[in-house]
């Protein structure tokens, strides 16, 4: 078994690993690819979304594993590091509205978790997570676009991303409750 400080370090190079591939692929993967716009996905019949909202979707339930292992002072500082590597990977055009989307959305993903992770990580995870994919897509897609014309593709998409990952935080709860570190 992974020591627990080791899997923390684990969760926050997944964490980092986000960023790069979120900004790669809305610029490089996706059923389309406009010259002057992001790549899309279908994320719902009918519904697309610029590609890079998987891995932001998995980033929020990393940093909120991350916080978890590490604690809250790792997860800010992975926050502030993560928004500065948004904005040094971010195609020029997106720098800002990635940037900000990241730091907003991350640090409302964190004002929601803290308080819930003790009694109920799976509650805390999903709901810190709706609220920082909400505050994200509107963020990004706002300064990004000028519109929020990809919202609902936005939101699917890294709903998708959360509740994939749902089944693992519930692993992960289930060793923590076998060792006694609590819910």
């Amino acid at each position: 078994m992974v020591p627990l400080r080791i899997e923390g370090f684990l969760y926050l190079a997944g964490f980092a690993a986000c960023i790069p591939a979120a900004n790669w692929l809305i610029g490089n993967a996706g059923t389309i690819c406009a010259p002057a716009g992001p790549c899309l996905i279908p994320v719902l019949p009918g519904v697309m979304a610029p590609s890079g909202v998987l891995m932001v979707g998995l980033a929020l339930v990393l940093r909120d594993l991350v916080q978890r292992r590490l604690g809250v002072r790792w997860a800010v500082g992975a926050i502030l590091g993560g928004a500065l590597l948004s904005a040094a990977l971010a195609p020029p055009t997106l720098v800002i509205a990635s940037a900000a989307a990241f730091l907003l959305s991350e640090l409302a993903d964190l004002a929601v978790y803290s308080p819930l992770q003790r009694r109920r990580l799976m509650v805390a995870v999903a709901l810190s997570g709706v609220v920082g994919l909400v505050v994200d897509s509107i963020v990004f897609l706002q300064l990004a676009f000028g519109s929020l014309d990809y919202l609902a593709g936005q939101v699917a998409g890294k709903a998708w991303m959360l509740l994939f990952a749902m089944p693992f935080v519930w692993m992960v709860r289930e060793r923590d409750r076998r060792l006694g570190l609590g819910v």
